[in-house]
């Protein structure tokens, strides 16, 4: 039985200037890395950061870490031999890029998000 992949984030870390205007609305790109020493105190197996654009990367802007994501046990097989992490089960399918015509919006008025 498929169970939900729980996803905990701080919204008031977001760098607003990466959220991008999309056809259906305004996209905020995330990323999940497994936790170097596995499953964390509170069952979190990865921490999510901001996933921002290889050109702010390289003019030193850092991705901050928003929170963490659980993943529910059966979604993993036993750990790798050294390394203290999971190996998925299945393939996650590619990462999507932003949608067509989707630029990323600077001046973005504080009503415009809806948290």
């Amino acid at each position: 039985m498929a169970r939900p992949i729980k996803i905990k984030i701080n919204v008031t870390r977001i760098l607003k200037e990466y959220i991008f205007a999309g056809k259906n609305g305004k996209y905020l790109n995330l990323v999940a890395w497994p936790n170097k020493n596995g499953t964390g105190q509170y069952g979190d197996t990865h921490f999510v950061s901001q996933d921002i654009p290889k050109e702010a990367r390289s003019e030193g802007v850092q991705a901050p870490i928003l929170g963490n994501l659980t993943l529910p046990e059966e979604e993993f097989m036993p750990k790798h031999e050294g390394d203290g992490r999971p190996e998925p089960k299945r393939k996650l399918p590619p990462r999507r890029e932003q949608p067509e015509g989707g630029e990323i919006h600077g001046n973005m008025e504080e009503d415009d998000i809806p948290f």
